[in-house]
C-alpha cells in the first residue's frame, strides 16, 4: 500500500495549485521541485494552497454520496443501464467492482502527502520575523491532515495513519489501532484550535473565506470526539482530547465564533430559494469546500463541483432544477417522518408529485427518463438551477454541467456545532444543551411552540434532529454507525420489496470495503475488512 501511497506521490503530488486574489480559486498548476522551492513564505502560501486543492476532488465520488447511499435516507439510483456500484452501496453489497472505493482511498493520501511536504519544509522557509505567518500555516496544514484521516478512519476503520513522508523502507506499512490514527487527529486538531487567532471569514467577499479558522478546529474536534468516543466506547479522544476539553471548545465556538444561523433554512440553499439565497459565504458556514466554474470544460481542472451533477434530475431539466444523473434517489420515509411544519423538509428535498413550477406540475416520467430505483423524491440540497429560460445556469455561463457546476460544499455549519454542542453539554448542563439544541428548532419551525423541555432532551432526541438538520449532507450514516450498529441496521433495514430491499450487514462493522489494487500492492499485510471477503 506505501508503494502505491508513494508513487501517486512522485507522480502528480509535486503539481502545486497556483494561487489567485481568491485564497481558492486555483486558476492552473505549475511544476515545482521541493529541492529548490519552499524558500519564502509566498512557496510556502502555494504549497498550502496544494493542500486545500485535494478538498475540491473529494467531492466528486466521495465520503458524502457513498455514505448517502449507504444510510437510511438515500437509494442508490442513477440509470437502469448504469454501473452496479451504486446499488452495492445501496445494498452492502461487493460484487461488481473491486476497487469501488479507490477514489476515497486515493485521495485521502493525497491531501495526506501533501499536508505532510509543506509541514516538513516549513522550517526551511525565509520567514523573517514573521514566525505567526509560519505557525498559521503550520495549524491550517494540520488541520486538513486531520481531515484527510478523518475522511478514510470513518469509511475503512483502521488505516496507515501518516505523520511524514514515507520512506523506501516504509512503503508495506501495516495498518495502526484506532487510537494510534485518532490520537494524531486530535493532536493536529487541537494545534489549529490552539494556535489559530479568532478571525471568521463567513463574510461577504472576505477573501479567506474558506480557509481553516479556529472555529472550524473547535467543531471539527467535537466531531472526532463524538464519532471516536461513541463508536469505540472510549471515554475521551485517544488520550489527547478528554470530554471536559471537547465541551470548553465547542463551547467557545458556540459563544465567541460569530457564527450565527441564517434566518430561514431554505435560504442556505440555492435550489431551494433563488432570489433569497443568502449566499455562500453566509454567516452559518463555519467550513465550506469552495468550487467556482471557471474550469469551462477543461476536465483537467478540479474547479466545478463535480458532485452535484450525480444528484440533478436525470433525463433533462425539469422545471427550476437542472439535469443531472439521478443519483442516490431519496427514501420517501425521509420525506414522511419530517413533523408538520418543519420548513426543513421542502428545502431537503424536491418532491416530483407535489411541486410545480409556475403552475405546471413536474410530471418526472421515470421510464422516459430511464431512472432507476425513482422513489418520487431527490435532492434539492446542491441541486443545480436553471435560468429564467430554462437553461441550466452552468451552461447558460459557458460550462460544462457535468463539471462545472459552482456550489460548494458545507463541511459545518452552525447548527451542526449548535447540536453537537447539545449532545456533549447533554449529561453536564442540560439547561445549555436545551438551549443550544431548541436554536435549531426555533429556525426548523419559525415559532418556538415546538422547543424541547430541558428534561426531555435525550441523545435519541438529539440525533433525530441531526437527521433532519444535516440530512443529505454526508453525516447521516456515520451518526447511525457511531451509536451502535443495531441502531444502524434498524434504521438502514429496508423491506419495501424489488429494487428497495437493503439489508445492513453488521458483520462489516460498519466499515466499507478496502480497494482490492491497495491489498494486492500492500503484498498481504492488509487485510480486507470483515465482512467483505
Amino acid at each position: 500500500m506505501k508503494k502505491y501511497i508513494k508513487l501517486l506521490a512522485v507522480s502528480g503530488l509535486l503539481i502545486l495549485g497556483a494561487c489567485s486574489d481568491d485564497f481558492l480559486d486555483t486558476e492552473s498548476s505549475t511544476n515545482k521541485d521541493e529541492n529548490n522551492f519552499y524558500k519564502t513564505p509566498n512557496d510556502a502560501y502555494q504549497g498550502l494552497i496544494s493542500v486545500y486543492d485535494v478538498l475540491q476532488r473529494e467531492a466528486y465520488g466521495g465520503p458524502l454520496l457513498i455514505s448517502e447511499q449507504a444510510s437510511d435516507d438515500c437509494f442508490g439510483g442513477y440509470g437502469t443501464a448504469d454501473a452496479q456500484a451504486d446499488i452495492e452501496w445501496d445494498r452492502f453489497l461487493y460484487v461488481t467492482n473491486k476497487d469501488m472505493n479507490s477514489d476515497v482511498w486515493k485521495y485521502a493520501y493525497l491531501g495526506i502527502y501533501r499536508a505532510n511536504i509543506l509541514l516538513e519544509h516549513l522550517d526551511q522557509v525565509n520567514w523573517g520575523s514573521n514566525t505567526a505567518l509560519k505557525t498559521r500555516y503550520e495549524a491550517e496544514a494540520r488541520f486538513l491532515r486531520a481531515h484527510f484521516h478523518f475522511m478514510a478512519a470513518k469509511m475503512f476503520g483502521d488505516i496507515v495513519p501518516l505523520d511524514h513522508t514515507v520512506t523506501t523502507s516504509e512503503f508495506l506499512l501495516p495498518r495502526q489501532p484506532a487510537e494510534v490514527t485518532y490520537a494524531l487527529i486530535a493532536s493536529d486538531l487541537k494545534f489549529a484550535a490552539d494556535n489559530l487567532g479568532p478571525e471568521n471569514y463567513s463574510q461577504t467577499g472576505n477573501a479567506n473565506y474558506g480557509r481553516i479558522t479556529k472555529w472550524a478546529a473547535e467543531a471539527y474536534l467535537a466531531r472526532t470526539f463524538l464519532f471516536y468516543t461513541d463508536y469505540y466506547e472510549k471515554p475521551d479522544l485517544a488520550g489527547v482530547v478528554n470530554k471536559a476539553q471537547a465541551i470548553t471548545y465547542i463551547n467557545d465556538a458556540v459563544s465567541n465564533s460569530g457564527h450565527g444561523l441564517v434566518a430561514d433554512f431554505a435560504n442556505l440553499w440555492l435550489a431551494a430559494s433563488f432570489e433569497k439565497f443568502a449566499g455562500e459565504d453566509n454567516t452559518e458556514m463555519v467550513w465550506a469546500v469552495r468550487f467556482n466554474g471557471s474550469g469551462k470544460g477543461d476536465w483537467n481542472l478540479n474547479e466545478g463541483n463535480r458532485f452535484q451533477v450525480d444528484i440533478a434530475p436525470r433525463g433533462g431539466n425539469i422545471g427550476p432544477y437542472a439535469t443531472g444523473w439521478g443519483g442516490a434517489t431519496v427514501n420517501p420515509k425521509l420525506y414522511d417522518d419530517y413533523a408538520a411544519g418543519d420548513t426543513r423538509r421542502d428545502a431537503t428535498i424536491i418532491s416530483y408529485k407535489t411541486e410545480s413550477y409556475n403552475g405546471n406540475p413536474l410530471n418526472f416520467d421515470a421510464q422516459a427518463r430511464d431512472q432507476r430505483q425513482y422513489t418520487g423524491y431527490s435532492w434539492k440540497k446542491y441541486c443545480p438551477i436553471t435560468n429564467a429560460a430554462g437553461v441550466a445556469i452552468v451552461e447558460a455561463n459557458g460550462g460544462n454541467f457535468q463539471i462545472d457546476n459552482y456550489q460548494d460544499y458545507a463541511v459545518i455549519r452552525f447548527s451542526d456545532v449548535l447540536l453537537m454542542a447539545a449532545e456533549l453539554n447533554l449529561d453536564t448542563n442540560s439547561a445549555l444543551a436545551a438551549d443550544d439544541f431548541n436554536r435549531v428548532r426555533d429556525r426548523a419551525f419559525k415559532d418556538t411552540a415546538h422547543r424541547v423541555l430541558a428534561a426531555n432532551l435525550t441523545k435519541a432526541v438529539i440525533m433525530n434532529e441531526r437527521r433532519f438538520e444535516l440530512a443529505l449532507e454526508g453525516l447521516r450514516y456515520f451518526d447511525l454507525i457511531r451509536q451502535n450498529l443495531t441502531i444502524a441496521k434498524t434504521a438502514i433495514d429496508n423491506n419495501t420489496g424489488g429494487d428497495f430491499n437493503v439489508t445492513f450487514r453488521p458483520e462489516t462493522l460498519g466499515w466499507f470495503p478496502l480497494p482490492q489494487s491497495q491489498i494486492v500492492l500492500s503484498n498481504g499485510t492488509i487485510k480486507q475488512n470483515p465482512g467483505w471477503n
